[in-house]
């Protein structure tokens, strides 16, 4: 686990200010400082220093997890400088200018900028340049993109810290506000989770999974989330030269941890952690096996990142305990139905059974069918869910997404809400301002049905047929 330190919110209340006196604020920026210094021992790297540049990764740390609704800022400790000086040690310009595209992006949600304008940006350069993946840019064109991006934040009147010690007291500070968002409040008054308790902030040393091809970042449960036994079976989603936040967002498609999990969910690729990284899969093996049955503690949920593609390359950056996704009867599809319907695509199924409904995609569409057909079932599509959709989620009755695997916050929040779910359905393009959407040449406007297997991940056109409940 890489070196890090906690910030309590007792910690943090203790350097507010008090009558515009700063002696307590100052306390606590210099007790932050220190464990910094901490780090520095341990790692070798130092905080704000181009040539061999420490950066920090700052996260919330509450004691319910509460999926994608509070901030998270990774490459904390960067600047233009910083930059330079990561790409001259790396040899990998396109590996420091993502770093830095990516925390401008989350520094510029912070202050209220939309994803949908950053990645308009980055969509825009990858047209102009006839490139697919981001992956595909070169240094420079990275470094672009990365600088489109911090002209728009200036445009909008934000400033960017540049010192590197002031930006990460700025966004421990950010990520204690977050608290008290909107999207997380709504989620806490949906789960019944109470505002008292307020958030802890994890600092942790920064894991580059974009720094080659043989690096990833992912997230794995100890057992299959869908059926009950205690077989340990290392089952969740990884994604190749990507920082960990594109995996549990749902921003990116994602490749399957094993080859039994890729059986079963019927993955449209031969890409598995355990088959072109057995190193890093057998690690994260031995180190579930000492957990669940050296240690015996409850099945976990474990978030990874790999510099490499050997044992030592490998960091686990947080685990918890797993909610199993209980099995119920659920309704299924009419087989003879089925065999006669029009199969629009295939993703992957986190929860609930069979269900047909109306396409929506907003919350006034919603409300608009509530009340002239209250008991149609309504299915909300998506790219991918940001957190600011949890009032949507909420409202619906099922979810479809584009991109993002079992263990991305929209299927975690699915499947605690009870939602039917299917994730990561390739062929599905969703233009939400539009409001319509296309699987492959078939273009469908909000309001029209489709059905979809919560189960096992199918999605087809129209209105299929239904048994009821059905043993799964």
């Amino acid at each position: 686990m890489p070196p890090g330190f906690i910030v309590t919110t007792e910690a943090f209340r203790c350097g507010e200010l008090i009558d515009g006196f700063k002696p307590a604020e100052q306390n606590f920026k210099e007790s932050v400082q220190k464990q910094i210094r901490s780090i520095e021992r341990l790692t070798g790297k130092q905080f704000g220093i181009p040539e061999n540049p420490l950066l920090l990764s700052v996260r919330s740390g509450a004691a319910i997890s509460q999926p994608g609704m509070l901030d998270t800022f990774l490459n904390v400790g960067i600047n233009q400088h910083i930059v330079a000086g990561m790409a001259a040690r790396s040899k990998n310009e396109w590996f420091a200018w993502d770093s830095y595209r990516r925390f401008l992006q989350c520094y510029g949600m912070a202050f209220d900028l939309k994803r949908d304008d950053f990645d308009a940006i980055i969509s825009d350069h990858k047209e102009k340049l006839g490139i697919s993946l981001k992956r595909g840019f070169t240094g420079e064109q990275m470094k672009q993109v990365a600088l489109a991006y911090k002209d728009m934040i200036q445009d909008a009147g934000i400033v960017i810290l540049e010192e590197p010690f002031e930006q990460l007291y700025m966004l421990i500070k950010a990520v204690f506000k977050s608290w008290y968002s909107d999207k997380a409040g709504t989620y806490r008054r949906i789960m019944g989770i109470s505002d008292d308790w307020g958030t802890a902030v994890t600092i942790q040393e920064m894991i580059f999974g974009n720094i080659s091809q043989l690096s990833g970042s992912g997230v794995f449960f100890t057992h299959n989330p869908r059926w009950s036994g205690d077989i340990l079976k290392l089952w969740g989603d990884f994604s190749i030269e990507n920082q960990g936040e594109d995996v549990v967002s749902g921003l990116v498609t994602t490749l399957p941890i094993s080859m039994f999990q890729q059986g079963i969910e019927m993955r449209q690729t031969d890409l598995t952690l355990e088959t072109h990284f057995p190193a890093i899969y057998n690690t994260l093996k031995e180190w579930a096996n000492h957990l669940i049955y050296e240690r015996g503690w409850s099945p976990q949920e474990m978030e990874f990142t790999f510099e490499g593609d050997r044992p030592e390359d490998l960091y686990l950056l947080q685990s918890r305990d797993m909610a199993m996704r209980e099995v119920k009867e659920v309704a299924t599809f009419d087989p003879v139905a089925i065999h006669q319907a029009r199969t629009l695509g295939y993703g992957i199924g986190v929860s609930g059974g069979a269900l047909t409904g109306r396409v929506v995609f907003t919350l006034e569409e919603i409300d608009h069918w509530r009340r002239k057909e209250p008991q149609t079932r309504l299915i909300l599509i998506r790219g991918d869910t940001v957190p600011d959709d949890i009032r949507e989620v909420f409202a619906s009755d099922a979810l479809l997404t584009a991109r993002g695997g079992s263990t991305s916050h929209a299927a975690v929040v699915a499947h605690r809400l009870e939602k039917t779910c299917v994730v990561g359905c390739g062929n599905l393009v969703c233009n939400e301002k539009e409001r319509n959407c296309r699987f492959d040449e078939t273009r469908l406007e909000s309001g029209a049905y489709i059905s979809i297997d919560g189960q096992g991940g199918s999605v087809y056109q129209g209105q299929v047929k239904l048994l009821g409940l059905g043993g799964h």
